[in-house]
């Protein structure tokens, strides 16, 4: 891995922490994770515009079918993790779980399906990032808060789509071309088209009240989501899916972190130790 790839990782993995802060701390809801994804669609319009003109993004109908189904792939992960959230789950036990549970199946599909072929090395790295990740949820099912095992299964839920659109979104920005920028609009447009007629049929008004009692982490959510993702985007089209796939759940330490300090979450030493194992990972991940 690049030291330019590493560098977009690191910063994407911050990002997407922070916003997965801010979605927990608010309460989220469908409302808001609505709200957030047309503010987007708005905020990044001229963005994609420009970098498809910029980029000479040659247009192909198989482009629509792809940003569709990764629309839809993200649709179930903002739904399933909201729901891991509200159901009870820290952010430093939930958000480890998900992002842990993506990159084994991402591995593992990138290395069957794809033949990527990873050095010793770096594949020694990336099982030491995603068991460094484990230790830092400690033993979950132990967890007796009210809806723990209800958010356990929804965070796995959520890791799984995120081994589902990790491996769509790396063919196509690498495989079939599409600017970054141009995709995760393209995405955010079509998971748009569903959540919006989803939203007002199940919960309705929730979207015009999370406008106006949360504006503030609407806009930051919808500002941070695309950014972060835009960043693991960009380095994919260089870099291997299975490189990039386990340093990125660096986040977890930051998110951790988050938890610990913010939300009083606490068990600061097993995160410390959690912390150590995942920069050595990332560190294999590099030379490796």
């Amino acid at each position: 891995m690049t030291g330019l790839a590493l560098a977009l990782v690191l910063a994407s993995a911050l990002i997407h922490a922070s916003w997965n802060f801010l979605l927990k701390k608010s309460g989220g809801g469908p409302g808001l994770i609505t709200a957030a994804c047309l503010v987007s669609l708005v905020a990044y319009l001229p963005v994609a515009v420009g970098a498809a003109w910029l980029q000479g993004w040659d247009f192909r109908p198989v482009h629509l079918a792809l940003m569709l189904l990764s629309g839809l792939v993200h649709t179930a992960y903002f739904l399933l993790l909201d729901r891991a959230y509200r159901s009870g789950g820290d952010l430093s036990i939930v958000y480890p779980l998900a992002r842990a549970t993506g990159p084994l199946l991402t591995i593992a599909v990138a290395v069957i399906v794809l033949g990527e072929r990873p050095g010793p090395l770096a594949l020694a790295g990336a099982v030491l990032v995603v068991a460094s990740a484990l230790l830092l949820t400690g033993n979950p099912f132990a967890w007796h808060k009210s809806g723990a095992r209800q958010a356990v299964g929804f965070a796995l839920l959520t890791g799984f789509t995120i081994s589902v659109y990790t491996i769509t979104d790396k063919a196509s920005v690498a495989a079939w071309l599409i600017p970054p920028l141009v995709y995760d609009w393209g995405c955010n447009f079509f998971r748009s088209l569903v959540l919006v007629p989803l939203t007002q049929r199940r919960w309705p008004g929730s979207t015009g009240r999370a406008w106006h009692e949360r504006r503030g982490t609407v806009v930051a959510i919808a500002l941070l989501s695309p950014l972060s993702y835009i960043l693991v985007l960009t380095a994919l089209v260089f870099t291997p899916v299975s490189l990039v796939a386990p340093a990125r759940e660096v986040s977890i330490l930051f998110a951790a972190l988050l938890g610990a300090h913010f939300l009083k979450e606490g068990d600061l030493a097993r995160r410390l130790v959690a912390a150590v194992g995942m920069a050595l990972g990332v560190a294999g991940l590099v030379t490796g």
